[in-house]
């Protein structure tokens, strides 16, 4: 059968259907006339790809619809409309030449099946899964549903389904190539199956969506309410207006694009609260926070080395290492332009200084200061800031100071570094690693903002007073800077240039009002304090300026003009509470001068020693620790090595009982620098040769009689300085460590460096020939080989 062939775009059309057909495409207009003409058979195939507008032979499907044209309408468009009638299967045997249109020679496909029990059954299932699909599609109209419902041949049943499913084309054309009816409802019912199921789904999005619509509207209107009653109440402006405010302000900062849309979002979320709610005020400080910090804020550098040095020596006098510290990093920012903060850290005694420095170094460099003071602090989370989940949540001191600081880049001065402390809520040392580590505080996360913010421009400086207490990761990340205490030269210059002018000023005096001889600052300073810094030298002139502005008062000549000479210093302080001078006038036995090191600076510390009759015990007093005792032990142990040399009897240890006793018995005393002291004093106590009474010593000792260094040698000289000492013995190694001594104490101090308890002695007890302390030859302690009794009396006597 020969037949005209008109391909479809998107459109299957199956026997029994009727449809209407838009036409535009002139080959397919053509065919249409063609089949109006000749009988009104056509041939219906669809097109493999709707997008081709001139398809070929191997664009078109072979299996296709003969149909009916019922009715031709041509519209003012051009188009025509066509009213087109399924009739059968056919499939296409061969294209016919034509240059028109496209004419095939058809295969009509034989469509007569036999129907059974499974047909039946398969009929049943495809018509109640329709209605089931109708259900849920409403576009379906009843009467199709009755018109299936009366079908009683299984391949029409499936040929009317499917034109009201919207199904894919590959699965309709897949449903007309299945000639078996059978097979076609068994995929019809598959595919009725999924598109339920799809419907399904659909349905239970759009109750969600409608509810939530529901609600929406409803917040909608309650929040127009509620606007109208805040309108009235003048709350929601107040609101509308802070918002609006922050974010002209965030307009005009500059902000790190991280941190920006942090408050952006912050804001878009700010504005859909209601202003009474707990959640606003949270988010509220948060953005304030975030927009009260110093991101791009930094103030210019003075790199003029001349006029910071001037401001340096104006505040502080002396500290040379440091200033020398702070006028490289200004010659290096002046060269580089672009220099990582340093990381200080001042150790030295109470009053030297320490934080005073910290604030000139600001002064000097033109930079903001900040002071934290760490000491107590054992919470991570003072650091680090708690997140914003917990009530009343704060930055860290960290942040909380950078904004008060103002600019990215000031001194940070972290105070008593050394005191911190450790529980169960964290280390804040370990926080502090961070913070104070130049490759990593360039992103510095504190836990409340979340964002991280810029440290590496800062100049962090730390105060302690010891090292042992700092641990050695956060030590490694800082520049130790000793300050050591000052000479009694130094104290005066600075009570002259800096602290007697403060106390007048403070105290209502001009700085002429009150003059205070040199000999009188030195008498306050030797005999009323005892520290290594000022700080008790600046009280004890504040109370002088107290009781002169009280005398001055009490005469009726407030402008008056006083003169504090030496002997006129107990009537202004009254009895001395310190005596100044060597802690001993004459030689003694037993009795040796020490030199000892402790946070405030140095002290001579008295060692004595007694010898009495008994069984060999050793007494130790004084409060000394495990380490200044085992050293006592050491000094006993070689001076039984060296007995026979000293003129001892082989067996002296067996018949008295030593005892060794460190005066100031309250204050526990600790380490191994008085071994040498320990040793002298029993061997004067042993020989009854005197120790020299100007003479001091500090150094380890061996059982061999070898003297090993020690640290704190500049504090334990300049306290001996201070005690009219002449002479003090320094272990040999310690020689480098000289040069830190001011060369006025090395000028009134002798020191002697020794390596030997031999050289020890020569020098500190009161012979006149030395070499008269050795009575013979030192021989070795040796263990004596004896009965069980004597071995047993032997290790009692160790």
């Amino acid at each position: 059968m020969r037949a005209p062939l008109m391909p479809l775009r998107d459109v299957v059309v199956f026997p029994q259907m009727v449809a209407p057909l838009f036409v535009g495409r002139d080959r397919s207009v053509a065919a249409l006339e063609y089949a109006m003409e000749h009988g009104k058979a056509i041939f219906l195939s669809t097109q493999r790809d709707a997008r081709v507008d001139e398809p070929s032979e191997g664009d078109i499907y072979r299996v296709g619809t003969l149909s009916t044209v019922l009715q031709l309408l041509r519209l003012p468009d051009g188009t025509v409309k066509a009213l087109i009638e399924g009739k059968e299967r056919a499939r296409v045997r061969e294209y016919l030449p034509n240059p028109d249109f496209f004419m095939v020679e058809l295969e009509v496909l034989d469509q007569r099946f036999p129907t059974d029990l499974e047909s039946e059954a398969l009929m049943r299932s495809v018509a109640a899964t329709f209605d089931q699909y109708a259900k849920l599609n409403k576009k379906i109209p009843k009467e199709v549903l009755l018109s299936v419902g009366a079908i009683g041949d299984p391949g029409t049943m499936a040929d009317s389904i499917v034109g009201h499913l919207p199904l894919k084309l590959e699965d309709k054309q897949g449903l007309l190539e299945l000639l078996e009816p059978n097979q076609r409802l068994s995929r019809l019912f598959e595919l009725l199956r999924a598109e339920i199921e799809i419907l399904q789904i659909e349905r239970r999005i759009k109750g969600r969506v409608k509810r939530q619509m529901e609600k929406t509207q409803r917040e909608y209107y309650l929040n127009e309410q509620m606007r109208a009653i805040q309108k009235e109440m003048g709350e929601k402006d107040d609101l509308k207006s802070e918002v609006r405010d922050l974010e002209e302000k965030l307009n005009k900062m500059r902000m790190p694009r991280e941190a920006r849309q942090k408050v952006e979002g912050e804001l878009k979320k700010l504005k859909m609260m209601s202003p009474m709610s707990a959640e606003a005020t949270v988010v509220r400080n948060y953005v304030d926070w975030l927009m009260a910090l110093p991101w791009r804020q930094r103030t210019r550098d003075k790199l003029d080395i001349a006029e910071a040095q001037i401001i340096l020596d104006e505040d502080h006098y002396g500290l040379e290492k440091p200033k020398e510290r702070i006028l490289e990093f200004l010659a290096v920012q002046s060269l580089t332009k672009k220099i990582k903060g340093p990381i200080l850290c001042f150790v030295g005694p109470p009053g030297v200084g320490k934080t005073s420095l910290a604030r000139s170094i600001a002064r000097a460099m033109g930079r903001n200061f900040i002071r934290v003071s760490l000491g107590g602090v054992r919470d991570e989370a003072e650091i680090r800031g708690h997140r914003r989940t917990y009530i009343g949540a704060l930055p860290g001191k960290i942040i909380q100071s950078m904004r008060r600081a103002g600019s990215i880049n000031p001194v940070f001065c972290l105070d008593e570094v050394d005191k911190m402390s450790t529980d169960f809520r964290g280390d804040p040392s370990a926080a502090l690693l961070e913070v104070l580590d130049p490759e990593q505080n360039f992103s510095f996360n504190d836990h409340y903002l979340d964002v991280d913010y810029n440290l590496s421009e800062v100049m962090f400086i730390t105060t302690a007073n010891t090292l042992y207490s700092i641990p050695a990761p956060l030590q490694d990340r800082m520049e130790i800077i000793r300050l050591p205490g000052y000479t009694e030269l130094e104290k005066l210059g600075i009570a002259k240039q800096f602290l007697l002018p403060k106390q007048a000023k403070a105290n209502g005096l001009a700085h002429e009002q009150v003059l205070l001889s040199d000999n009188a600052i030195l008498e306050i300073a030797r005999r009323y304090t005892r520290e290594a810094g000022v700080r008790n030298l600046e009280r004890e002139l504040a109370s002088v300026c107290r009781k002169v502005a009280k005398n001055l008062v009490k005469r009726g000549n407030p402008t008056g003009q006083v003169r504090v000479a030496k002997s006129g210093v107990e009537t202004y302080l009254g009895v001395p509470k310190f005596r100044y001078g060597r802690p001993e006038e004459e030689d003694h036995v037993g009795l040796a001068n020490g030199l000892a090191w402790t946070e405030v600076g140095g002290e001579v510390l008295t060692t004595e020693a007694v010898v009495m009759p008994g069984k060999g015990k050793l007494i130790i007093t004084g409060k000394l620790g495990e380490v200044m005792q085992e050293s006592a032990q050491a000094a006993l142990s070689y001076v039984r090595s060296r007995g026979k040399a000293l003129g001892l009897p082989e067996d002296f240890y067996l018949k008295v009982d030593l005892h060794i006793h460190v005066p100031e018995g309250a204050i526990p005393k600790d380490g191994p620098s008085a071994g040498i002291t320990l040793a002298t004093a029993l061997v004067s106590a042993l020989t009854r040769i005197p120790v020299k009474a100007d003479l001091a010593m500090t150094g380890e000792i061996t059982l061999r009689g070898r003297v090993l260094p020690i640290g704190g040698l500049r504090e334990k000289v300049l306290a001996a300085h201070r005690a009219h000492i002449s002479k003090v013995l320094i272990p040999k190694d310690n020689q480098k460590d000289i040069k830190e001594i001011p060369q006025r104490v090395l000028k009134a101090v002798e020191l002697v460096p020794v390596e030997h308890m031999d050289h020890v002695l020569a020098q500190a007890l009161a012979v006149e020939d030395p070499a008269a302390i050795f009575s013979e030859r030192p021989v070795p302690y040796v263990i004596p080989t004896a009965d069980k009794s004597e071995k047993s009396s032997d290790l009692m006597a160790h």
